[in-house]
């Protein structure tokens, strides 16, 4: 499932909690794709407490509790780290992450906490959803085989890497323009990963995050820059990405686009995808000024030119994603939705 439909179903997930129709969900899914990010969304949103209990570092007893003496009884003290409505609050998310990489002592421990919602007398407050995620056997990680009584208390997702939903991600959370470009221009690259080949660094949505990180600290240190992008992403991919950097000096110049100059659209189609998400970065940033209608008119002006019709779709597909309603409102769209009615991709 993608990112943006499985955010649907784990925001369902959370509301139905005080209705009684919660189920425990299991994300699987490969290293680096984003599912616990897709989870801490989800609590961010909501704007209540995420407990992360990763299982592949617990004993039994790290969720059962320990055992002490009461007079002539034994009874257990339940684990600060589980979630108590005092202490964390009436609602909030309880995260099982890497769940597969648990021993069975330990899986076997969470069965009554996933399904019944609780252990001996300890109860997971109501309004507390329970996900969980993990890797499948195939993705190289310590995995173990999930036990049929602890899958059958899930429902499971696959979390499938999709383009559209990384680059609106990405938007949101402020990666370099330059890096969402590069993806748009290389899409296979998202993701490569050959469990086979055991790699160390490959590219996915977490490591062009790196990518990211790397860009703000060498992009002007030519020495170090490569060999930053190849610790993120890969030897190839690092490659291809500083190269693809080092060529972005052929740029239009987008500050006259923005103005509303009239700017023609680069030849080479790698310029194309970079002038694209720069311009919707600057839709981006210029949201919620005064000038953000004049501002979106003018890129709206602009994604007529390009050569390829698609490559403008593109660019106004990502700018209403990232924006929203507001694109609606501005008097260039109608007229550009009118020029590409004959390859419209809007959705």
């Amino acid at each position: 499932m993608r990112p943006a439909h499985l955010a649907t179903v784990l925001n369902k997930e959370f509301t139905s909690t005080l209705e009684g129709h919660h189920t425990p969900v299991m994300i699987w899914g490969p290293p680096g794709v984003g599912k616990s990010q897709i989870i801490a969304e989800v609590a961010e949103q909501h704007a209540v407490p995420l407990i992360d209990i990763r299982l592949s570092q617990m004993e039994p007893s790290d969720l059962r509790g320990i055992p002490f003496r009461n007079g002539e009884r034994v009874e257990w003290a339940v684990p600060a780290m589980l979630p108590d409505a005092e202490r964390h609050g009436p609602a909030g998310i309880l995260f099982l992450d890497e769940i597969t990489s648990a021993p069975p002592s330990v899986s076997a421990a969470a069965y009554q906490l996933i399904l019944d919602r609780r252990l001996g007398e300890y109860r997971i407050p109501d309004g507390w959803a329970i996900f969980a995620a993990g890797n499948r056997q195939g993705d190289r990680g310590v995995t173990y085989t999930m036990p049929a009584p602890l899958a059958n208390r899930f429902s499971h997702f696959d979390f499938e890497v999709h383009l559209d939903d990384w680059v609106a991600w990405a938007y949101r959370n402020d990666i370099d323009d330059r890096i969402i470009a590069f993806v748009r221009f290389r899409p296979e690259l998202l993701f490569e990963f050959n469990p086979a080949h055991n790699p160390v660094a490959f590219p996915s949505p977490r490591s062009w995050e790196f990518a990211h990180r790397a860009l703000q600290k060498f992009e002007h240190d030519n020495d170090l820059r490569l060999g930053a992008f190849q610790a993120c992403v890969g030897p190839a991919a690092g490659i291809e990405l500083n190269a693809f950097i080092v060529n972005l000096d052929q740029l239009p110049d987008i500050n006259a686009i923005i103005r509303g100059e009239a700017v023609p659209a680069p030849r080479e189609i790698d310029l194309q995808y970079a002038v694209a998400a720069s311009l919707v970065g600057h839709a981006i940033r210029a949201r919620d000024t005064a000038e953000a209608k004049t501002i979106h008119g003018n890129i709206l002006e602009y994604a007529s030119v390009f050569p390829q019709k698609e490559m403008g779709v593109m660019l106004v597909s990502d700018m209403h994603r990232a924006i929203g309603q507001d694109i609606f409102s501005v008097p260039q769209f109608a007229a550009w939705s009118n020029r590409v009615a004959d390859v419209m991709l809007y959705n």
